[in-house]
């Protein structure tokens, strides 16, 4: 996430990594079984759902990971709370998802993990200046160790746990209270994507880029088309896509020698740009690290909506 050029502070050092140290302590995972609040009808006629079809010239032959099964319509809206920002985040996926949050030593958080059912939903407050990532895994167990091992997705923070490798991760990515009473928030599929993602905002001055089903002005929320050079399988099935980079470990994907800074490192210039694996996927989200028109803002005291899931059909209700 950058911000006119300048990387945002709050997000240096933040990986969704297990290595990670924190000097809150390890929480456990909390159990959430609230479903969330199916959405109107009458709120999804308004939104724009046909996708665009950006251009694109990789491979879009593969079959769209498992995790990216169709969702279910819940929302629901979340709580303002002064002082701080609360960001609801919701299931709408057919599988239990294990989510994580990002513990900051500056702003700590009472609890960095949550395991959802299919349609819950939970809520997390962040303090304000408080900077960090949200993501999940899917296809978890506790090992005979106590371990938590899953197929997809990084491991948390001062988690017991067996992270897959590769670990391609979709991340929801925060620096509140960054700059001239702005939040910077964005999707990444930088590192690569195990489940798709969306943000909504609320309690705010500024108006949302996406509607409650997950759509821009430039698409909606898609499966990924994952070519099988970039796929991971477990059990035979596709669980998560990687990143170019780690797909193919190119000067060009990785961005660097004569691919090396912004200017030089342009998808569109590569053999194959297979950015646009995700783009037509997620045309909002960051798609390489350099996808910096993927950068939202939003000001006015703002909270936040996460959504695990793929845009609902029309008739959901």
């Amino acid at each position: 996430m950058v911000v006119s050029g300048v990387l945002v502070a709050a997000l240096v050092g933040c990986s969704g990594g297990a290595d990670q140290s924190t000097s809150a302590g390890s929480a456990p995972i909390v159990e959430a079984t609230a479903t969330a609040t199916a959405w109107a009808a009458a709120t999804a006629a308004g939104d724009k759902s046909a996708p665009a079809s950006p251009r694109s010239s990789a491979s879009s032959t593969g079959k769209p990971p498992v995790n990216a099964s169709p969702s279910a319509a819940v929302g629901g809206k979340p709580t303002n709370t002064a002082g701080h920002h609360t960001v609801l985040i919701v299931n709408a996926t057919q599988q239990t998802l294990w989510v994580a949050a990002t513990q900051q030593k500056e702003h700590p958080i009472a609890r960095t993990r949550w395991k959802l059912a299919p349609g819950a939903s939970t809520s997390v407050l962040l303090p304000r200046g408080w900077g960090g990532r949200i993501w999940a895994r899917a296809g978890c167990h506790t090992d005979g160790s106590g371990r938590n091992v899953c197929q997809s997705g990084y491991c948390a923070d001062s988690e017991a746990c067996v992270q897959p490798n590769p670990a391609p991760t979709t991340l929801a990515e925060f620096a509140l209270d960054a700059w001239a009473g702005l939040d910077f928030y964005d999707v990444s599929m930088v590192d690569g994507a195990n489940l798709p993602m969306w943000i909504n905002v609320f309690h705010t001055v500024t108006k949302d880029p996406l509607s409650s089903r997950g759509c821009s002005a430039a698409g909606c929320t898609r499966p990924i088309a994952c070519p099988s050079a970039m796929r991971v399988n477990s059990g035979g099935t596709v669980v998560a896509c990687k990143n170019p980079c780690t797909a193919f470990n190119t000067d060009a994907t990785c961005c660097r020698g004569d691919w090396a800074g912004r200017e030089k490192c342009v998808p569109s210039r590569w053999p194959v740009d297979y950015t646009q694996v995700f783009k037509k996927a997620e045309p909002f989200a960051y798609s390489y690290a350099f996808d910096d028109s993927a950068t939202m803002s939003c000001k006015g005291g703002c909270d936040y909506r996460v959504t695990f899931g793929l845009t609902p059909g029309k008739g959901a209700t």
